[in-house]
């Protein structure tokens, strides 16, 4: 099983749903970082479950500990471990599924590939490990505000359902980050609908990254929109990943399709921001699609570890619509994708490292004796 993310700027994470704890390591971050506990938490509040009618009424305080790599405020340069203590556990609800396999959900496999699984809320598998990715991400954020990067985006698709406009300042302070307040309220009633009647409904969101640099992106097997869709698909129940036009660049000729460049910069952004698996400087854009969440509570035909044919009927809190939360955990990737790019890139050209480096010598320089003091 491989439970870690990223080259120099890398996440481990470990954990169940119904076990202890969760929790994780985030490796490479560079010594000197000013840690902000505050902004770790303010982040997983907007992830943690049981805030409104539109999440599960599971109810995790998603309090984190940072257990190592931080001192008197700062990075130490030495792995941050943090973890996140489960309190509002209950098993008992999983009990009628114990040898049963939820459609939809990763039993089936878990168990033909392990011969073994907790059935407890999907154990391992369940999206409870995704608060600790985005406790790792904060940190990434961190470290990208200091280069004046930001990761941003919302809810921009419920069902069938999508915004017609593009307003940040809206997800701010949207139940559901939505990201256009003139369909906010039909995509909250249609949540409501499914969740009414023992359904869930599927959705969309967009991330999009400003004040990336040029030459992020490490070609040819660690291209940068490829790393970002490996870290959206990584997330729990999302299906389909667009970069730039996507899809829709199927349908087109290269004449519409190819943005043009002038002095000023491009024309357009259909490419979302990559380039040959490199940013171009353009905004990074991107969707990510989540299927509906497969916990529902009407009857479903499924078989048991006996390949015998049963019903199902579920209990327990789920998300009616797995994309409004699942929104949080794809800018923390995002985030997480982008440090490592940006530590991965420094060592592109020899003269980039003569900017780092000197002669062993020059240690021993007054000049640089008294740059190190400073």
């Amino acid at each position: 099983m491989v439970n870690r993310f990223g080259e120099r700027f890398s996440i481990s994470t470990f954990g169940e749903s119904h076990g202890k704890a969760i929790g994780c390591i985030v490796d490479g971050v560079p010594a000197g970082l000013e840690i902000d506990e505050e902004f770790i938490q303010k982040e997983l509040d907007r992830r943690k479950p049981g805030q409104n009618a539109y999440a599960t009424g599971r109810k995790e305080s998603d309090k984190v500990e940072i257990l190592s790599g931080v001192f008197e405020g700062k990075s130490t340069g030495t792995p941050i471990a943090m973890i996140i203590y489960n309190t509002d556990q209950k098993s008992a609800d999983y009990s009628n599924v114990k040898d049963i396999f939820r459609p939809g959900h990763a039993d089936f496999t878990y168990f033909h590939k392990y011969g073994i699984r907790d059935y407890r809320g999907g154990g391992r598998s369940s999206a409870r490990e995704t608060a600790v990715r985005v406790a790792a991400g904060a940190i990434a954020k961190m470290l990208l505000k200091t280069l004046d990067i930001e990761v941003r985006g919302g809810v921009f698709q419920i069902g069938d359902i999508k915004a017609a406009k593009c307003d940040f300042e809206n997800v701010n302070t949207s139940e559901i980050y939505a990201i256009d307040k003139g369909v906010e309220e039909l995509q909250k009633n249609a949540i409501l609908e499914a969740k009414n009647a023992h359904d869930s409904i599927g959705g969309a969101v967009y991330i999009n990254i400003k004040n990336a640099p040029i030459g992020l992106g490490e070609p040819l097997y660690y291209k940068l929109d490829g790393v970002l869709a490996e870290a959206m698909m990584g997330i729990n129940a999302v299906k389909a990943v667009e970069i730039g036009e996507g899809f829709n660049s199927a349908s087109l000729k290269g004449s519409q399709n190819n943005d043009e460049i002038r002095k000023s910069g491009f024309s357009s952004n259909n490419a979302g921001g990559i380039l040959g698996g490199i940013s171009n400087g353009e905004d990074i854009e991107m969707r990510v699609y989540f299927k509906p969440t497969p916990s529902i509570f009407s009857v479903q035909k499924t078989v048991d570890i006996k390949n015998n044919e049963v019903e199902l009927s579920l209990k327990g809190r789920h998300d009616p619509c797995v994309a409004i939360r699942g929104y949080v955990v794809a800018e923390a990737m995002a985030a997480l994708v982008i440090a490592d790019m940006l530590l991965l890139n420094l060592g592109r050209r020899v003269d980039d490292l003569k900017k780092i480096y000197r002669k062993p010598n020059d240690i021993f320089d007054s000049e640089f004796i008294g740059e190190i003091d400073a």
